[in-house]
């Protein structure tokens, strides 16, 4: 199940790992992005609905302003993939090691090779996922901030049996969410780890055994609940880096609320991908260990 290639600067046992000093996230530019079929409810209505050309100028500004913050490393987009620009669904890094996606529906398994081919020419220990286990990447699976837990959901799109295979790849110990709003499909929908020991999140999405599991590892302090108002503008796809949050503009006072708690928000007009069912979190892949990406920005001052 594990491919070894050599690669760069740390060592994991015998094995050369890449490894970075700087937040490092992977994009993949729309070049052949549309809505050509629906495989969850955003799509459904928006079949060929998007503009390539404002889908390029979105992707671009988010593009740039995750440069201002990280390093963005490009892989090339593929015709007859146009969901490939939605990369952060396609594996889960960390520490040089990655859990690659083996998706749901086929028509995103096309994705599979091409990230994986990038993943191996740039040095990374690959963790495969059998084509029966469904697991959908930074989609269904995410680590705290200190990246020593895994939080991983199963619902519509994503078997349970996948959680323990993926965290086996870090030996790390994994939470197992259970999803039961068809809308919020993936984890990265509707939960996401924060600097800070902050969690942003849509309580509603998972059922009370798993919200009782979320208010054990998270202080009431710490839980940062948005509404379905916020929820369904894609408020808890965001991308955090240390004390930076990119995300898709959301029209009610969230921004002002995680600025309260010490963090600087740049929100995006991200309408194009939102018809796909994804925003600001789903275009990007993080590459950087928990550590690095988190701990950019001086955190002592939260």
């Amino acid at each position: 199940m594990i491919t070894t290639l050599p690669a760069s600067s740390s060592v994991l046992g015998s094995v050369t790992l890449p490894h970075f000093n700087r937040p490092t996230y992977l994009m993949c530019p729309p070049e052949w992005y549309d809505v050509d079929y629906v495989i969850n409810p955003w799509m459904a209505g928006n079949l060929h609905q998007p503009s390539r050309d404002t889908a390029f100028m979105q992707w671009k500004s988010l593009y740039q302003e995750l440069q201002r913050i990280a390093d963005v490393r490009v892989l090339h987009a593929r015709e007859g993939s146009p969901d490939m620009v939605f990369v952060a669904h396609a594996a889960l890094v960390q520490h040089g090691v990655a859990a690659v996606s083996s998706f749901t529906h086929p028509q995103r398994q096309s994705e599979e090779q091409h990230v994986r081919q990038w993943l191996e020419d740039a040095g990374f220990l690959l963790w495969a996922t059998p084509r029966e286990t469904c697991f959908e990447g930074e989609g269904d699976a995410l680590f705290d901030e200190n990246g020593g837990h895994l939080w991983a959901a199963h619902g519509v799109r994503t078997c349970k049996i996948s959680h323990r295979h993926v965290a086996d790849a870090w030996h790390t110990p994994v939470t197992s969410l259970h999803l039961v709003d068809p809308r919020f499909f993936h984890l990265d929908l509707c939960f996401a780890p924060l600097s800070g020991g902050y969690l942003l999140y849509f309580p509603e999405a998972f059922d009370a055994a798993s919200r009782v599991k979320i208010e054990s590892a998270y202080g009431a302090d710490k839980r940062i609940a948005v509404s379905e108002l916020e929820a369904t503008q894609f408020s808890c796809n965001v991308i955090n880096s240390g004390r930076d949050i990119l995300m898709g503009t959301v029209k009610t006072d969230l921004a002002k609320r995680l600025r309260e708690r010490g963090f600087d928000v740049a929100e995006l007009e991200l309408s194009e991908f939102q018809r796909g069912g994804g925003s600001a979190k789903a275009l990007a892949l993080r590459l950087s260990d928990m550590n690095v990406t988190h701990g950019a920005g001086a955190l002592g001052q939260f």
